[in-house]
């Protein structure tokens, strides 16, 4: 067989000699391209304070139980059920018939003896000068002293049970004892009414609409944290100053409500091993009512000198945070970091970093640890009221 050598035309060989020129040059064109751009930061510098969170409700100031104090039949009804009441509005009315009969007998009853005290007032007078006379003996002047002193009594008594039947006509007018917001009739015009202290029929409640208390409970080790700062100086407690704190409600992503504390119970739970806690709150629109749930913010510490960056320059690692930081010959450093509450929409940072690390806060997924990075300037800005 004839062995058949392959001749390319030069023309060909010197577009494949270019070809291969040009690989070999994107090769070294990628090897020392610049390595990827990131934004990097200096972490934000702030003295904050800490605000510890709960969950609670609203609880009325006052809460009233509408009862009767005498017996009788439901005459009137003076509200709508679920309106505003104020203090001392006139809310059910009982038949007085029976109540304004009494007190007319027991008046009757306080002229009869008024006119007996006056005979035996009279009397005791007159034995007076006559004993002085000698015209009647000590016995007869010591009768007609015990008469008038026995009428006095009668008229005492007379006047006492004068005073408890008008007490008993007033009370078929049943008023509110507090302001606030009346529910709902519990019993119908026509029927008998209960009165007295025991066994009186419920008629309605009655609770108070502003202020209104916000209740929540702290667990154990809370409650010792704040003694300490107490102890130390660093935060006043909450028995011996009105701490402020902030509530939202469920619908709501800023803290717009401001209260004060107002109470701490003098004793834990020992089945919860917690601590009730109350703040009082304005409601002059009447948004918050009782049984509603919210979250409180409470301060929880004094204010300190922190370092904070947004979230997004926070990566996980299981169960360690890190942040990615660019040393002065580019190369990307991770630190772990310890990480405290938000405060104006940023993190704090409790430890892990410096306040003149350069933090990379956009490009993370740009980045990775021991390789170079391109840093580019940026800044880091707080939200006011950030929920």
């Amino acid at each position: 067989m004839t062995k058949l050598s392959l001749r390319l035309p030069p023309l060909a060989l010197l577009l494949i000699q270019a070809a291969l020129a040009g690989c070999g040059d994107q090769n070294k064109a990628a090897q020392t391209a610049a390595p990827p751009p990131v934004t990097v930061a200096l972490p934000l510098s702030r003295r904050v304070t800490d605000w510890d969170e709960y969950t609670g409700r609203f609880v009325a100031v006052q809460s009233v139980e509408v009862r009767a104090r005498v017996s009788g039949y439901l005459d009137a009804i003076k509200f709508t059920d679920g309106q505003l009441v104020e203090r001392g509005q006139l809310l059910f009315v009982i038949d007085p018939r029976p109540f304004q009969a009494a007190l007319d007998k027991a008046d009757a009853d306080l002229r009869r003896e008024v006119s007996r005290q006056e005979l035996a007032v009279s009397e005791l007078a007159r034995a007076t000068k006559l004993l002085e006379a000698h015209a009647i003996s000590q016995e007869e002047y010591d009768t007609r002293a015990q008469a008038s002193r026995e009428s006095d009594a009668a008229v005492a008594s007379v006047r006492a049970a004068s005073r408890s039947a008008a007490l008993d006509l007033e009370f078929t007018q049943i008023r509110s004892p507090i302001a606030g917001r009346i529910g709902d009739r519990k019993i119908d015009v026509g029927n008998l009414v209960s009165g007295g202290s025991s066994g009186a029929t419920l008629l309605a409640s009655i609770v108070s609409q502003d202020p209104i208390y916000f209740e929540f409970e702290g667990s154990e080790a809370d409650y010792l944290r704040y003694v300490r700062l107490s102890q130390t100086g660093a935060r006043p407690s909450s028995r011996d100053a009105a701490n402020k704190v902030f509530v939202k409600l469920m619908d709501e992503s800023s803290w717009t409500h401001e209260g004060k504390m107002s109470f701490v119970d003098n004793q834990l739970d020992t089945n919860s091993g917690t601590v009730r806690g109350r703040a009082l709150l304005a409601n002059g629109n009447g948004v918050f009512q009782p049984g509603m749930f919210g979250r409180l913010r409470l301060i929880g510490s004094g204010q300190y000198d922190a370092l904070l960056l947004p979230d997004e320059a926070i990566s996980s690692d299981q169960s360690t945070k890190l942040v990615l930081v660019v040393g002065g010959d580019g190369v990307v450093v991770p630190h772990p970091v310890a990480l405290g509450p938000k405060v104006d929409g940023l993190r704090v940072i409790k430890s892990g970093i410096g306040p003149d690390d350069q933090v990379i806060i956009s490009g993370l997924a740009r980045a990775r640890p021991g390789a170079k990075v391109t840093p580019q300037p940026g800044k880091i800005t707080a939200i006011a009221d950030a929920g």
